[in-house]
């Protein structure tokens, strides 16, 4: 993932939030968006007990202990899947502990050329980041601070020209499934195997780009079929 994504304050995302369960004055705490970068303050969706919450976190999931700021040593505001079963990985324990939603409208991926970039967004539908979080604390005075990261699985064959190392988590709006990723009390996270070999599970459409801080639109939309779900 090329570590861009915006959040834009509409029907879809409403939609997505009161789908989880999410009550309405903890919508009205969401920061939307127009371009989140690695190291920005982002929203994501947790359970807290009974309750499905927005809660702010830092777009990285590894930290300076001391300043709480994102720690330059680990570009963690990806976790790739085939690391998820190591137990000395960033979010091994993440994964099994304190999984969340990251919601969002689109995304960027780049080619790795440094010149070829899209953007990525479904139709009429918020996307659903399956991500993981963590909770910092600063020893010496008391603040407590959450970082995340967005989960990427294997590339896809039809991302060969837009992305071909990686795609990002994205889970499917069936109610169990999105209930699941956020409830602590599965800890064995078998059942999420096939989600992380899934790809893209909606019809998407590709759109050509020039600088990604600007997401200027410089060609027309392609659109790309979902991935099929696979199989046992």
């Amino acid at each position: 993932m090329c570590g861009r994504y915006n959040v834009t304050d509409n029907m879809a995302v409403r939609k997505m939030m009161a789908d989880l369960g999410t009550p309405l004055y903890q919508q009205d705490k969401f920061i939307f968006s127009p371009d989140h970068s690695p190291g920005s303050t982002i929203s994501i969706i947790r359970r807290v007990g009974d309750e499905v919450v927005v809660s702010d976190a830092i777009w990285w999931l590894m930290l300076d202990p001391a300043t709480l700021k994102p720690n330059p040593k680990y570009a963690s505001f990806n976790s790739r899947s085939d690391k998820l079963y190591t137990p000395r990985s960033l979010a091994y324990r993440p994964y099994r502990e304190t999984r969340c939603i990251i919601p969002a409208s689109a995304f960027i991926e780049g080619l790795g050329d440094g010149k070829t970039y899209h953007k990525i967004h479904f139709p009429n539908l918020a996307i659903a980041f399956g991500g993981v979080y963590k909770e910092w604390m600063n020893p010496d005075t008391g603040e407590t601070v959450l970082s995340a990261s967005i989960i990427t699985c294997p590339p896809i064959p039809q991302w060969a020209d837009i992305h071909p190392k990686s795609c990002p988590l994205i889970l499917h709006e069936q109610p169990s499934i999105r209930q699941a990723w956020l409830d602590p009390a599965i800890t064995d996270v078998r059942q999420f195997d096939r989600l992380l070999a899934w790809g893209m599970p909606y019809h998407h459409l590709v759109t050509p780009i020039g600088k990604v801080s600007k997401w200027n639109e410089i060609g027309n939309p392609m659109g790309y079929p979902a991935s099929p779900f696979p199989e046992k």
